[in-house]
């Protein structure tokens, strides 16, 4: 069996390790992959973005499956175009990958079916954003830009002026681009946050572990935004209870909504949710597998990916038992340094082997290139080790310890990653 997945980053990775798991043996390739990945599947050297390579390359060999990863060709369409020429794609088609490409259009459908989630309004243009701001003067305030934006499109203002700033920054300086040609102005919801990942064919939902990112830069949840310093998984609030309430609530009314829009989503529907004191909230929707959560969520994985996904694609997930492993999992994120903002590449990484592993520990490769049996950084964030445990706190102490022998110049790193879920658990 011969599969294609397209992207280059960790979540990449975590995906084209768990495939390779598979009883199938299936042969792997990877557009446009990394360094680390390099040693698991062969990399095609067309960007995740090139639909049309992409759409080529497929024509002229003929993959079983390709496995669209990525929010960015999700949303541009490549499932459709891959469907038009007969190839089965694991990812929504572009009507339902909608639901993260367009902030306006995911909470407009919220407030349609009723699904929780934080009052919002949306505007067009900076000056009406701005005075809907002024004249609500409630802060915290959430503002959003409405398309794609790295997972970076969201900022929190904790005053007037830091709201008038961001609204100008992301409206007129457009720093996310034409995403930012419509916001989307939110109240502020506090509780804890939960990723829950769910594997869907339009019909049937079957959530996946439950995980906990850590955005920022920095310890103790300061510093910048990013696309995520580390997560652990199991999430030790969301309980048995928490999960029933969201299956009636909130994922199956979703993937009920998106049916009776003409949109119905087959593949993978990330929730960001917020456990509030008025019960469990959609602070976003995602089209795809999460990065880093999908780092955590598919070791615990027992069934064999490649299954599931068949099953997906021919809509007979609900025959599918999924099963997942006793336990707990930890990545943490070795990042370069400056990142979220400017950084420097190319600096030799050491601690890993040839295939560039570390002992003890899976190591997802989200930045890197290789140079014969030399892997050097070439992102923003470089690595993501994970290990697993019977506890979490044995799993993070795995994965700090590989950490620790793992060097690059600037190399950075947060020391506290699972300290809150650790709390909760107590």
């Amino acid at each position: 069996m011969k599969i294609l997945v397209v992207g280059s980053g960790g979540r990449e990775h975590a995906i084209i390790r768990k495939l390779k798991e598979s009883p199938q043996a299936p042969e792997l390739y990877c557009a446009s992959g990394n360094g680390g990945i390099s040693a698991d599947a062969v990399c095609v050297p067309l960007k995740p973005t090139d639909l049309d390579g992409i759409t080529a390359w497929a024509e002229e060999n003929r993959p079983d499956l390709v496995f669209v990863a990525p929010d960015d060709p999700l949303v541009a369409g490549l499932v459709d175009r891959l469907g038009e020429r007969g190839i089965p794609a694991f990812g929504p088609r572009a009507n339902a990958a909608i639901l993260e490409g367009s902030k306006v259009f995911s909470k407009e459908l919220m407030k349609r079916y009723h699904i929780p989630t934080a009052a919002y309004e949306q505007f067009d243009n900076s000056a009406d954003a701005i005075g809907y701001i002024a004249r609500e003067n409630k802060f915290p305030v959430v503002i959003k830009a409405d398309g794609l934006a790295l997972g970076k499109g969201v900022i929190i203002a904790q005053t007037m002026q830091e709201a008038e700033n961001a609204v100008v920054s992301i409206m007129e300086d457009k720093i996310f681009g034409a995403s930012g040609n419509h916001i989307v102005i939110e109240e502020f919801l506090t509780g804890p946050e939960v990723s829950v990942l769910a594997f869907t064919d339009g019909h049937c939902v079957k959530p996946m572990v439950s995980s906990m990112d850590h955005k920022r830069a920095l310890d103790g949840d300061e510093g910048l935004n990013t696309g995520g310093m580390g997560t652990v998984a199991p999430n030790p609030y969301y309980t048995p209870a928490v999960a029933a309430e969201c299956m009636e609530r909130i994922f199956l009314p979703t993937v009920e909504a998106m049916n009776k829009e003409g949109r119905p989503f087959k593949g993978c529907l990330y929730f960001g949710l917020m456990l509030t004191a008025d019960g469990p909230k959609v602070i976003e929707y995602n089209c795809r597998f999460g990065d880093p959560e999908t780092q955590v969520v598919l070791p615990l994985l027992k069934t064999d990916l490649l299954e599931i996904v068949q099953a997906v694609v021919e809509e007979r997930l609900s025959d599918l038992p999924i099963e997942w492993e006793d336990g707990a999992a930890a990545c943490v994120v070795a990042a370069s340094g400056g990142y979220p903002q400017r950084y420097q590449t190319g600096y030799p990484i050491s601690g890993l082997d040839k295939n560039g592993q570390a002992a003890g520990v899976t190591v997802y490769h989200a930045g890197t290139a290789r140079d014969g049996d030399i892997y050097k950084t070439a992102g923003g964030r470089v690595l993501g080790v994970t290990a697993k445990g019977a506890t979490l706190e044995e799993a993070l102490e795995k994965a700090y310890r590989a950490v620790d022998s793992i060097r690059f110049e600037g190399m950075h790193c947060r020391t506290d990653i699972g300290k809150r879920a650790l709390a909760a658990s107590k």
